[in-house]
């Protein structure tokens, strides 16, 4: 469960965050969280909590939603019929703990 958002940080099940974050299958948190491409989301910026093989992958964009995901992100997704939901990291957040306890994974920009 993510008890708390706000630019810059996230508190996650009581600890707090202040850098990126990415969240498995397990629920186990993996910060911090540095894509090759900075603003660009791509497949092996998140194939380590793809690996177990989620039906869902949530991607916080950041606070205005300025990082976005790679098109051969989004086909190899859909090739594994993993849902993609892209939102604003405050939005996402919130879809995230609305589908926890279903096999979600997430990636969460904290920043811009």
């Amino acid at each position: 469960m993510i008890e708390n958002y706000r630019f810059g940080e996230i508190i996650i099940q009581g600890k707090r965050f202040s850098s990126d974050v990415k969240i498995n299958i397990k629920g186990e948190i993996l910060s911090p969280w540095w894509r090759k491409q900075g603003h660009v989301v791509d497949v092996e910026d998140v194939e380590d909590i793809l690996k177990d093989d989620p039906e869902i992958l949530i991607i916080g964009q950041g606070d205005p939603g300025l990082m976005k995901v790679s098109s051969r992100l989004k086909e190899y997704l859909s090739e594994k019929n993993i849902k993609l939901i892209e939102l604003p990291t405050k939005k996402a957040i919130e879809e995230y703990n609305r589908l926890k306890g279903q096999k979600v994974v997430a990636g969460f920009h904290l920043t811009c």
